[in-house]
């Protein structure tokens, strides 16, 4: 008895609804829908049941029939990014091309709603129904990978940090402006912190440095997709077969 009594709760270990009451004039899906919405267009701090009230056309009051708080609206929101992804492809393929294929999704989801980075850091990532079928289909397909269960979870962990990393910076890229301009812009910021750096490293102060960049040669043009992909698939298998327990 205890322990029920001190387990904590989630938004999703109640019913939708209470047993009396009036017929529901919504569901939590479109609540969580219309919450979404919000914070795409203003952004996370934009969200609160007042405001969402006013976008359904409904009291803040009748939200609570729904959900507790605004704390749960949020777990709602960020466990409805985890249901956009597709996870109805077959495992035991190749582990990694199928891992890499995850965290392109993941990151573009990321890219979608660039408030649920923050929210996450805030608040922590709160496992819901979507976000626990994401665990356990990354699992499914890292079944054939070498390495322990605790390896596994931390390249898991290592693939969403990653994706939350990108996405950020995809973000701040594409924030404003004219796609074909921006690209412009961004090609010709990297090729100038490349020039000032083989400048620095041509003084003769950083060998090491000078070294790398001979070595290394001219610098691929800026592509995140293939850089993003290029480190996984680099960091995932030293993870799983190198990595210590």
């Amino acid at each position: 008895m205890a322990d029920r009594e001190t387990r904590p709760t989630t938004v999703w270990s109640r019913p939708e609804r209470g047993a009396r009451g009036p017929a529901p004039e919504r569901s939590r899906t479109q609540i969580t829908a219309a919450a979404l919405a919000l914070a795409d267009a203003e952004g996370l701090a934009a969200v609160s049941m007042r405001a969402l009230a006013q976008r359904l056309g409904t009291g803040p009051a009748s939200l609570y029939r729904y959900v507790g708080s605004r704390d749960e609206l949020l777990d709602l929101m960020a466990d409805a990014v985890a249901g956009e992804l597709d996870l109805s492809g077959a495992t035991g393929g190749d582990w990694l091309d199928d891992l890499v294929g995850l965290a392109l999704q993941s990151r573009d989801a990321h890219v979608r709603h660039p408030w649920l980075a923050d929210l996450n850091d805030r608040r922590g990532e709160v496992l819901g129904p979507h976000a626990i079928d994401y665990l356990d289909h990354a699992l499914g397909i890292l079944v054939p990978a070498p390495g322990t269960a605790g390896q596994k979870l931390e390249a898991i962990g290592l693939l969403g940090g990653l994706a939350v990393l990108f996405a950020r910076r995809e973000a701040a890229a594409t924030a404003t402006g004219d796609p074909a301009a921006r690209a412009a812009h961004l090609a010709a910021v990297a090729a100038a912190r490349a020039a000032h750096l083989a400048a620095v490293a041509a003084e003769g102060r950083h060998p090491h440095l000078l070294a790398a960049l001979t070595a290394a040669g001219a610098p691929p043009p800026a592509d995140r997709d293939a850089l993003f992909v290029r480190l996984l698939r680099r960091l995932l298998p030293a993870m799983l077969g190198q990595g210590e327990p």
